[in-house]
C-alpha cells in the first residue's frame, strides 16, 4: 500500500455496506496481492466472511492477521470489527429477495436486445460505484475551489478529454472562464501561466497518463489548486493533486473498452462539481444560465435553423 492511498482516506468516514464492493473495485490495483486477495474474499462471500474472526479470514486467504487489518483500514473502515459489520449489513442486503443481476459480458453474437440490457446494467452499476465512493469531503474542498476561481483550466486526452470539454462547457454557461486542452504541449504552456487563485483539473482514468499529469505538475508548482479525477487514487496524478476525486474502475470487455465506462463514471463527478459551483454562486448563476438558453432558444424552434 502506498502512502498516497493511505493519505487519500485517512480521516474519512467508514462506507456503508453497499460500497464495500466499488471500494474493492477501486482500490484493488493499488493492492498488494496478498491484499487483494483479502479484499476479493470479502466482496466475494460477505456473509461467510463476516462469520470469520480475523484469523480465520488470514487462513482462508493465506495471508496474515495484520494483512487483513491492513486492508479493512485501506478499504476506510477503522478496524476488522468495523469490516465485519459492513460485511454482515452486505450480506443482509443481499439476501432480501432481490432480482439478480445482469453480469455476462457482451459477446459477438447477442442480440440488439440483449446488448441493450447489458449495457445499461453496466451503466447503473458504473455510476452507483462511483457514487458509492466518492468522497463528499474532497467533492466539497473542489467546489469551494472552482467557485470562487480565476481560471479554471481543465486537462484531459482521448475520451477523458471530451470530459474536460463537458466540464468546460458547463462552467462556461453560469459565467466562469475555464478552458479544456487536449493538445499536451499547449496544456503545458497554459499551465506555466496559472498561479493562486486559478485551478487545474487532470481527468485521467489511469491516473499515469503522461500528457495529462505534466501539466497539472506545472500548475501544481506555479501555485495553482489542483484537482485530479481518476480512477486510480494511488497513481502518479495523485502526487500533484491537492484534491482527488475517485471514479469507479469498471471491467473492460473485448466489444466495452475501458474508455466507455471510464467515460460514464467521470460525467458524474463533472455534473456533481458543476452543480456544486452553481449552488455556491446561485446569484450569478441563475442569470448567466437565462441568458445562454435565451440566447440559443432560436435555435431550437422550428424555424431557427435549416
Amino acid at each position: 500500500m502506498t502512502n498516497n492511498v493511505k493519505e487519500i482516506f485517512a480521516g474519512t468516514a467508514p462506507p456503508a455496506p453497499a460500497a464495500l464492493a466499488a471500494k474493492v473495485r477501486t482500490l484493488a490495483p493499488s493492492m498488494t496481492r496478498s491484499m487483494q486477495r483479502v479484499a476479493e474474499a470479502v466482496a466475494g462471500d460477505p456473509a461467510g466472511c463476516a462469520a470469520l474472526t480475523v484469523t480465520g479470514l488470514a487462513e482462508l486467504t493465506g495471508t496474515s492477521e495484520a494483512t487483513v487489518v491492513r486492508t479493512a483500514r485501506l478499504l476506510g473502515y477503522p478496524g476488522y470489527r468495523d469490516l465485519r459489520l459492513a460485511l454482515a449489513g452486505l450480506a443482509a442486503q443481499q439476501q432480501s429477495g432481490r432480482a439478480p443481476a445482469v453480469t455476462a459480458d457482451i459477446a459477438v453474437d447477442d442480440p440488439l436486445p440483449d446488448v441493450v440490457a447489458k449495457l445499461a446494467y453496466d451503466e447503473q452499476q458504473t455510476l452507483a460505484d462511483t457514487a458509492a465512493g466518492l468522497d463528499t469531503v474532497q467533492l466539497g474542498a473542489a467546489v469551494a475551489a472552482l467557485a470562487t476561481a480565476r481560471r479554471v483550466e481543465i486537462y484531459g486526452v482521448a475520451a477523458s478529454g471530451l470530459v474536460a470539454q463537458d466540464l468546460a462547457q458547463k462552467l462556461l454557461r453560469i459565467g466562469h472562464v475555464a478552458h479544456a486542452h487536449s493538445d499536451p504541449h499547449l496544456a503545458v504552456t497554459n499551465a506555466v501561466t496559472l498561479r493562486a487563485k486559478d485551478v487545474a483539473i487532470a481527468i485521467t482514468h489511469s491516473g499515469s497518463t503522461g500528457d495529462v499529469i505534466e501539466p497539472l505538475r506545472v500548475a501544481f508548482e506555479h501555485g495553482a489548486t489542483t484537482i485530479a479525477i481518476t480512477g486510480r487514487p494511488g497513481a502518479a496524478v495523485s502526487q500533484y493533486a491537492d484534491h482527488i476525486l475517485t471514479t469507479s474502475t469498471a471491467r473492460e470487455s473485448e466489444l466495452r473498452p475501458a474508455a466507455m465506462s471510464s467515460r460514464t463514471s467521470q460525467l458524474l463527478v463533472v455534473d456533481c462539481l458543476f452543480v456544486g459551483v452553481a449552488q455556491r454562486t446561485y446569484e450569478t448563476a441563475a442569470p448567466a444560465l437565462a441568458a445562454s438558453y435565451e440566447a440559443l432558444a432560436h435555435r431550437h424552434s422550428p424555424r431557427g435553423g435549416r
